[in-house]
């Protein structure tokens, strides 16, 4: 029976053998963990937080494993939203080759909080423009676009140079799929010179694999800048949480930092990952083998004319339906399958409307990798309040569409014509996924 409330996003894959699933089980109950400040004499294991952090938990932005939620307005926070942070630069001297260069004052991500004697960073929020956009026949769309608000800064400020990236906390289900696709599927799906003259331009993202010691194909992250679901989970606890690991075994506080250098302890001799490899390694066995829920209505005749729309208007040059899972040494269960996550995993222009200006690795200012889209249609079920796109600007599926552009505006403009059954069909297809 399909699971269509809340829980939708948060059930294991049915396949997993009983040493999978007891893990499964130890990794969720990381994943919803809240960390305390250490030293703690009752739980060493589950301390650690700071000295600066963004939350407590992942759960506190992956609710449910759903979308997260921009703030609604300048008086509300940031719950499930983050800010990106970088200067320009090439990353020249960096092992990382292209790696955005942190800003010098308050590092690679915005962190509105610190631990007892550390002060935070500041408080973020966003504040909303709104402005009306008319379909060919006539029907208005209300089109919202977000200000970042940056306030009380701790450091100073953060100057002219500063390049910053609103991102919202995306869904987690599939994940461990989507890594199991080949490296060579995906160079074989990229197209940047447009070979095929489609003017669609799909290209990789070439990361640093810190595991790996070397470049590797980026696949998770808005911007495809995570080699693996290991790095990226490793990632957001660093960056999150101000959790230490093998990977990032030091914290991210800055020469002007004193206070958080001072709490942060990297210097010590007897330092140690705060995160241990067990723990990491189990929240990446969670991520990694989350369900994707069943689609709903496929056989309904209004889905089935969405779906050929989808496929004759373009949308499916990026969000491909089908890929092949290869060989998965991590977890067995999700080695050779054939999935449908509407996904190419690659790089593309989406215009100036969504750019954030701001460069990773490989991907430009004005390029986003291509979500994927199973879950789609469960989105309301499993969030509160809905929303879409990188920083949550588009409140629904046809919001998100409008902002559409670069190689997806020929797909974008076929819409805004589409006669209104023809636009309810494409939409009913979507809430299918």
């Amino acid at each position: 029976m399909p699971v269509l409330g809340r829980d939708a996003f948060s059930r294991p894959l049915p396949t997993l053998d009983p040493a999978h699933r007891a893990a499964f089980q130890a990794g969720r109950s990381l994943f919803q963990q809240v960390w305390t400040v250490g030293p703690s004499e009752v739980r060493p294991d589950l301390d650690g937080l700071g000295p600066l952090f963004n939350r407590q938990s992942c759960v506190a932005c992956h609710a449910k494993n759903g979308r997260g939620e921009p703030p609604e307005g300048e008086s509300d926070s940031m719950r499930s939203t983050l800010v990106r942070l970088s200067v320009p630069g090439d990353g020249a001297g960096d092992k990382a080759g292209w790696a955005p260069r942190p800003h010098p004052v308050y590092g690679d991500q915005f962190n509105p909080d610190g631990i007892p004697g550390v002060p935070g960073e500041g408080r973020a929020t966003l504040v909303w423009s709104e402005r009306i956009e008319r379909l060919a026949d006539g029907t208005p769309i209300a089109l919202r676009r977000p200000e970042l608000r940056l306030s009380n800064l701790g450091y100073g400020p953060l100057g002219p140079e500063v390049m910053t990236s609103v991102r919202v906390a995306p869904p987690l289900v599939g994940l461990g799929l989507l890594e199991a696709v080949a490296e060579a599927d995906l160079l074989a799906l990229a197209d940047p010179d447009d070979r095929d003259g489609d003017g669609v331009r799909g290209r990789v993202n070439l990361v640093w694999d810190a595991a790996r010691g070397a470049f590797a194909v980026g696949r998770f992250g808005l911007k495809a800048n995570q080699p693996s679901l290991l790095q990226q989970n490793a990632g957001a606890f660093d960056g999150d949480l101000g959790l230490t690991s093998t990977l990032f075994p030091h914290h991210g506080c800055t020469a002007v930092q004193t206070a958080c250098r001072a709490a942060a302890g990297d210097d010590a001799s007897d330092a140690k990952p705060e995160l241990s490899d067990e723990q990491l390694d189990l929240v990446t066995l969670y991520t990694r083998a989350l369900a994707v829920p069943a689609r709903r209505n496929a056989d309904d005749p209004l889905v089935r004319v969405g779906e050929g729309l989808f496929a004759a208007i373009g949308c499916a040059a990026c969000h491909t339906r089908t890929l092949r899972t290869g060989p998965s040494p991590a977890l067995p269960e999700l080695a050779g399958r054939t999935i449908h996550p509407y996904t190419d995993l690659l790089l593309h222009d989406m215009g100036e409307g969504l750019a954030d200006g701001r460069p990773d690795f490989q991907a430009t200012g004005r390029q986003w990798r291509t979500p994927p889209l199973w879950g789609l249609g469960l989105t309301a079920a499993v969030t509160d309040r809905p929303t879409y796109l990188h920083d949550g600007r588009a409140r629904t599926l046809l919001e998100a569409i409008l902002w559409h552009g670069g190689e997806a505006e020929p797909a974008r403009e076929a819409v805004r014509r589409m006669p209104s059954l023809n636009r309810k069909a494409l939409l009913s297809f979507l809430e299918s996924l």
